[in-house]
């Protein structure tokens, strides 16, 4: 999740701090530019770590009073690798997935719907996400001599020589323990809970201002077995479309991809695409760095789905003995 850089930039120290050491002039401006910023393609930067690696002599431009000095530094970046699995908690849910938060310093974590866990589905009325698992149960058909599935209710009937009266009774009696099975196999997402995800993608968008307005550039770091699954069940082999904030790519856009192979999961692919944003407002543009996630596997979802019953017993005692 957190990585070393290393990162090579010109340091400008402003006048007022050449009577300091070069050292901690130059730390500090270090901090002030790249404290809590994120670099595309690097990641986001947490803090300096250490002093510099190297200083160069300073050097004086015409009308500036400052000194610009070539510097290396290391530096501890979060970006999370593909495949590995974080815990966060959930800010907001939607039609189009949930939003997480991890560490409450990165909110850019969004789980789409394809990748939630099967069956999933959004309630509109509570606005939540819902897993709705199906379990088989054998108690509720028997087979009868001939080996056909009939229900208890009718045989029920059968036996006892029930009225149509009962049999109806007894499939009510039916329906209403289904309806009570549905409503304990319901586990909603909740706004604020904490969720156990596996990282699928992670997106860098560099927008720029050009001649033919505002452009957006994003690279998608991912497993190309992970880029075959949509929701509209199609599978994207050599080419692939990608929206952004409505801007949406065709199979000819502007589109390259680079792979690398990984030793655990095959190949990673590194694809690039572009859209305008002309048309879209400050509010609506991209984030610098997004972080595809996952809960469709076993394990994943919200922690307090997975625990066992003597961490279920603990958080029960502790909560008897506040």
């Amino acid at each position: 999740m957190f990585v070393l850089t290393l990162l090579a930039d010109t340091i400008r120290i402003p006048p007022h701090l050449l009577s300091q050491p070069t050292l901690n002039s130059v730390q500090t401006e270090i901090e002030k530019r790249y404290l809590n910023k994120i670099i595309v393609d690097v990641g986001l930067i947490i803090c300096p770590y250490g002093p510099p690696l190297e200083i160069g002599d300073g050097i004086l431009v015409p009308g500036d009073g400052g000194a610009h000095h070539q510097v290396i530094f290391q530096a501890v970046v979060f970006r999370p690798f593909v495949e590995e699995v974080l815990i966060g908690i959930v800010k907001e849910s939607n039609e189009g997935g949930i939003v997480v938060s991890v560490g409450e310093f990165f909110d850019h974590v969004f789980i789409p719907a394809y990748w939630m866990l099967n069956p999933s589905k959004y309630d509109e009325k509570s606005g939540l996400w819902v897993w709705t698992p199906r379990y088989d149960d054998d108690d509720e058909e028997e087979e009868d001599g001939e080996g056909n599935k009939t229900e208890k209710s009718d045989v029920k009937q059968e036996e006892n020589g029930g009225t149509i009266e009962e049999v109806t009774k007894g499939t009510a009696d039916v329906d209403i323990e289904e309806g009570e099975e549905e409503e304990e196999n319901r586990f909603e997402i909740e706004i604020g809970s904490e969720i156990r995800f596996k990282v699928k993608a992670v997106n860098f968008t560099r927008i720029t201002t050009t001649m033919k307005g505002v452009q957006a550039t994003t690279t998608t770091t991912s497993h190309s077995s992970d880029r075959a699954f949509g929701l509209n069940g199609s599978s994207g082999g050599g080419t692939s479309s990608s929206t952004t904030n409505g801007a949406k790519e065709s199979e000819g856009g502007n589109t390259n991809g680079e792979g690398k192979e990984d030793d655990n999961n095959g190949v990673v692919r590194k694809r690039s695409s572009s859209a305008d944003l002309s048309d879209s407002s400050s509010e609506t543009l991209p984030a610098p760095m997004q972080i595809v996630g996952s809960i469709c596997e076993d394990g994943l979802g919200l922690t307090s789905w997975w625990k066992s019953p003597a961490e279920e017993e603990e958080e029960e005692e502790k909560v008897d003995e506040g």
